[in-house]
């Protein structure tokens, strides 16, 4: 619901004799509890006023057109036009289309990032865009009705132990990396990260909350009566490894379920998503006594990244030994040493060098000591790869700084930083090939001339996405990376040395070879892998 009129929206309802003051207070009492709910919406929760007359009342004060949506009021296949992650982000609603014109109900219709995002896609497929403003909850409820993955086989189980067991294995079907479940003030709520996005899979009735947490303390080797944060693991599935962490809120307990697969095998690193350049790849991560350090903020596959490299230098005459936390995928020929609450990764890794190793794997750099330690395996003969979490490949050296690293420490060891973010690759099985659009091809433009990089748009095509049951309705399925590598050439080493900001350092790398980010970005999106939409979300461009 917007709110954008000259008086306060409850103000003018009033004048309409809609409302009266009592009623205006009340739903600001409401909003105290609830302050992300606009005023109309509320008004509309407590039924303080017809519905209908309500909406159109609002629509009037607002200066738009307005239309109570309901299920019946749809007369088209709304994944035909956006995908159903389109629409929960913008609380959008395609529902009639003629003569080339496609009306579409928002929940807010003074967002404008919303309502642009939505008429672009529109656009490019033909159509002409008329933006309705209905209530928040009637968007809700039409979208959980048709993003409820889980929902029908969830809910058709009366027993607990069978409810969390097809929680679970749905989450596994759906390719889900976790599971979320979430005491709400009415319900509990299940929602599944699927290629990096939270989806809601069922809302569970209040009532079966604690025989919920009971069974999942249960499985997961937890304290039942303990409600502090707690962490296990579930080991009753052959296939995977599942870490559990509980966390109490206003409700009750929270649990998040991260599923890992165990025996999933290694990816090539040019399969994820690195420039197909073997030379590259070769002086990136084909080295001795340096460190080479692969940066991302959580959850952007910096693990997987490492594993590949790991793959790619394996070899009989190698030793490598990786210390982890936990230990995802398991090696042949490798040495992994997985870490545990007596246990750091600097007392493990102080082990490890009388261990004759020539490469060293430290699942992240957390803290002075692991990085010191690091830097001096690096300087004494070794290779070391490892993580640390920062926003791109040139703040890698403000990090360690911060750290406690001194700038020779740095500039003598450290060789290779490697950045990168996952974006969704689009679905093969219903994404829909068209030319990119005029704007799209500007906005592409301006940023390969920010950076002196040419773009050739010829034979080039991009994609809709559209939503299925194989990719969840998303319009995506799988992801891929996009990555910038910093090589620590002999002019980054000396401004390094002399104490240089990430600023300066970036404007010397831009006249070698390094290019950010965003410039693989726009690569994958030539190649057709992603679209500018799933970019833009993830760096934000525009």
């Amino acid at each position: 619901m917007a709110s954008k009129q000259t008086q306060p929206i409850g103000i003018e309802l009033a004048k309409r004799n809609l409302i009266t003051e009592e009623d205006i207070n009340r739903a600001l009492e409401y909003q105290k509890e609830y302050p992300s709910k606009k005023l109309g919406d509320i008004i509309n929760i407590l039924n303080l006023c017809d519905s209908q007359k309500l909406i159109q009342a609002i629509g009037e004060i607002l200066d738009e057109k307005a239309i109570l949506l309901e299920e019946r009021d749809i007369k088209i296949n709304i994944t035909d036009y956006i995908s159903l992650d389109i629409a929960r982000k913008n609380l959008a609603i395609p529902f009639e289309i003629s003569a080339g014109r496609i009306k579409v109900c928002f929940a807010d219709t003074s967002n404008k990032r919303s309502t642009e995002t939505v008429r672009l896609l529109l656009l490019n497929k033909g159509l002409v865009m008329d933006k309705y403003i209905t209530f928040e909850t009637n968007v809700e409820k039409i979208l959980d009705s048709l993003e409820g993955v889980a929902s029908e086989n969830i809910n058709t189980n009366r027993d607990i132990t069978g409810l969390v067991d097809t929680i679970i294995k749905t989450a596994m079907e759906k390719r889900a990396s976790d599971i979320h479940i979430e005491p709400m003030e009415d319900a509990v709520r299940v929602r599944y990260r699927i290629d990096g996005e939270l989806i809601t899979a069922v809302n569970i009735e209040k009532d079966k909350q604690q025989q919920i947490i009971g069974r999942l303390k249960a499985i997961s080797n937890m304290h039942q009566e303990k409600q502090e944060s707690q962490d296990g693991r579930i080991l009753i599935y052959p296939d995977y490894n599942i870490r559990v962490s509980s966390q109490k809120n206003v409700y009750g307990e929270k649990f998040v379920l991260r599923l890992l697969k165990k025996n999933a095998g290694i990816q090539k690193i040019f399969d994820l998503g690195f420039p197909k350049d073997e030379q590259l790849l070769r002086s990136c991560f084909d080295k001795r006594n340096s460190i080479t350090v692969v940066a991302a903020p959580t959850g952007e596959g910096k693990t997987t990244t490492l594993y590949s490299i790991i793959d790619y230098l394996n070899s009989p005459e190698i030793n490598i030994t990786t210390i982890e936390d936990p230990v995802e995928i398991r090696i042949p020929g490798l040495n992994q040493i997985e870490i545990d609450v007596k246990t750091s990764f600097s007392d493990s890794l102080r082990t490890v060098l009388r261990q004759d190793p020539d490469i060293i794997l430290v699942g992240e750099i957390r803290d002075n000591e692991t990085a010191e330690i690091a830097m001096q395996a690096g300087q004494t003969g070794h290779y070391v790869l490892s993580t640390i979490h920062t926003i791109d490949s040139i703040e890698v050296i403000t990090r360690l700084r911060k750290m406690g690293i001194s700038d020779y420490d740095i500039s003598s060891t450290l060789a290779t930083s490697v950045s990168q973010r996952l974006v969704r690759r689009v679905c093969p099985h219903c994404s829909r090939q068209r030319n990119f659009s005029k704007e799209e091809k500007e906005i592409m433009e301006k940023i390969a001339n920010e950076y002196e990089v040419e773009i050739d748009f010829n034979g080039k095509t991009t994609y809709d996405v559209v939503g299925c049951d194989k990719c969840n309705h998303t319009g995506y399925y799988g992801r891929i990376a996009i990555y910038e590598v910093l090589s620590i050439q002999d002019e980054i080493k000396e401004l390094i040395m002399k104490g240089a900001s990430s600023i300066e350092i970036r404007r010397q790398a831009l006249k070698g070879k390094y290019r950010p980010l965003i410039i693989d970005g726009l690569h994958k999106i030539l190649t057709g892998y992603t679209t500018l939409e799933e970019l833009n979300k993830k760096l934000r461009i525009f």
